[in-house]
């Protein structure tokens, strides 16, 4: 039994098969040797290639050298090569690990599903919600290093914004204007994408006014990824006129507005030396026809005959402006000198719808005359009260046209003079372009 363990031992053999057979001075000892010394290696999921002394058939001899492989979609941790050694024991260990993929992230906007998880050969298929397209590839493998293929896609928006506008819409001036108020509610933009869209207007507010005639009015709106849509409609405004009316003779309109649309006002003006007979102005009335009828300008008549100052005066209020000269005689050199200054520039005074009264010396012989005709003693004096004229020397008084007293000279002054200060503080603009429109006439 000592030799039978002494040579387990020696043989590293937990077990030993043998056949003792004595014959004189020898014992001899027959031992069979299994011929599997290490176990048979095996590796889940891959495959075992060993290469042994004694031939392809032994797995498991001693110095036998096995080649480890894993089968596709799993990876090899451990030794790569084993060898059977007298210990009976492999040189190493090996196993066979499954291949995965890191998990791929969403992408915005879109989804992705996979015919095996992230495992080796699975592949994942892209897609993206309505409104989107993808840019990129359509899908994506995992490989058997455990990397995906390709690079990760993108969702893009593509589909366009939808915009619609109001309709068109014909609107009528307002009486007296050449415009329209015009109202209407801004367009709501959809997308498929963005929820919040920002709509651009080009063209006048709503709620604003419009002027005669075609304005286009456009709205345009972009989504997040810059894709445009527009649209457009018309505000058209028309103007209701009436049938323009003629100036009178010897005489001119002023009209509101541009003339003779729906509720413009024309009033009638004369020329120095004549007076309007009939109606003031006439309006352009719903129907397009004028109020009233047409008045014309007729030569002015002075009644010089009249008792009373203010009979005399009536007949100038709001028609003519008064330009009183007095002179204690008719020889007084300041009233020649005015006197011949103001002959020279008559055209120019009547351009500017002004009336000379002349006052000259003292009663019983005083004098009161316009042009050649005289005024009566009655008269004469409460001009003097009135306007507190003195007959002891040089006067000359500026009326308005409402008979207020306006500017009081008591030296001769040039007729630029005098025509600078009635053009500046008595005439109104119609009067203004009008006197520059005849200014030439008087030449």
């Amino acid at each position: 039994n000592n030799i039978i363990t002494k040579l387990k031992m020696k043989l590293q053999l937990d077990t030993l098969h043998y056949i003792t057979c004595a014959l004189p001075k020898y014992i001899y000892i027959f031992v069979k040797l299994d011929p599997n010394w290490c176990r048979s290696p095996s590796l889940t999921n891959g495959e075992v290639t060993c290469q042994s002394p004694r031939g392809r058939a032994y797995r498991g001899t001693l110095g036998t050298r096995c080649q480890m492989t894993c089968d596709r979609g799993y990876r090899l941790l451990g030794r790569k090569s084993i060898q059977c050694l007298s210990n009976r024991r492999w040189s190493g260990t090996a196993y066979c690990r499954k291949v995965r993929c890191h998990v791929l992230p969403l992408i915005p906007h879109g989804r992705y599903t996979c015919t095996q998880g992230f495992v080796v050969d699975s592949r994942c298929d892209f897609t993206c919600i309505p409104g989107y397209r993808i840019e990129g590839e359509h899908s994506r493998t995992c490989q058997p290093r455990g990397l995906w293929s390709g690079v990760q896609p993108e969702c893009s928006d593509t589909d366009p914004p939808k915009i619609k506008c109001p309709p068109s819409r014909l609107r009528f001036a307002e009486p007296g204007k050449l415009t329209a108020t015009v109202i209407w509610d801004h367009p709501k933009a959809t997308d498929t994408a963005d929820k919040h869209l920002n709509v651009i207007l080009e063209g006048q507010e709503p709620g604003t006014e419009f002027k005669e005639g075609v304005n286009i009015i456009r709205y345009k709106v972009y989504d997040q990824a810059r894709n445009r849509a527009s649209c457009k409609f018309i505000v058209r405004v028309e103007v209701r006129r009436c049938t323009e009316i003629p100036p009178p003779l010897h005489g001119y309109l002023s009209c509101s507005s541009d003339g003779n649309n729906y509720g413009a006002t024309c009033e009638y003006h004369c020329d120095g030396g004549y007076e309007r007979r009939g109606t003031s102005s006439r309006v352009c009335q719903s129907n397009l026809s004028w109020s009233e009828g047409a008045a014309e300008c007729v030569p002015m008549e002075v009644k010089f005959d009249v008792k009373t100052t203010s009979a005399f005066l009536d007949q100038f209020y709001e028609k003519r402006r008064l330009l009183i000269l007095s002179a204690p005689n008719v020889s007084d050199s300041d009233y020649q000198l005015q006197n011949v200054m103001i002959q020279k520039s008559d055209c120019g005074i009547d351009l500017r719808h002004v009336t000379v009264i002349e006052l000259l010396g003292s009663p019983p012989c005083e004098t009161g005359r316009i042009k050649e005709n005289l005024l009566q003693s009655e008269v004469i004096e409460g001009l003097r009260q009135i306007f507190r004229i003195s007959r002891s020397y040089f006067s000359m008084l500026l009326l308005d046209e409402r008979g207020m007293d306006r500017e009081r000279f008591i030296v001769p002054v040039s007729t630029e003079e005098l025509f600078s200060y009635i053009d500046s503080f008595l005439l109104d603009e119609d009067e203004r372009e009008r006197l520059e429109l005849n200014r030439d006439f008087c030449d």
